[in-house]
């Protein structure tokens, strides 16, 4: 290949890297910090749905549903991927051997 043709192609593949270090690597790792952050949900955290609603989970269904509770005796069901945070997460069950 003539160097002449690389010297052209060369600032393209320069905006290209620069472009994946800019912007897909970082969202890439905020979608997998995302993905653990849902995935780690048990019952009696307090989370916030990306609707702006705050409660505490009070089941964690199969289906990738939690259900939320919003005010007392109030419990909607929500996507779990629909989490924007977790506020306060509750201690693990500690093993009663």
């Amino acid at each position: 290949m003539d160097p002449a043709a690389i010297g052209q192609f060369l600032p393209l593949i320069l905006i290209f890297a620069i472009m994946y270090f800019l912007l897909i690597r970082p969202q890439q790792k905020k979608m997998k910090e995302h993905k653990a952050m849902v995935e780690a949900v048990r019952r009696g955290d307090q989370v916030i749905t990306q609707g702006g609603l705050i409660g505490k989970v009070s089941k964690v269904k199969e289906d990738g549903e939690i259900e939320v509770e919003i005010a007392e005796g109030v419990k909607v069901r929500v996507v779990k991927s629909t989490l924007a945070n977790v506020l306060s997460k509750t201690e693990p069950a500690a093993d009663s051997k």
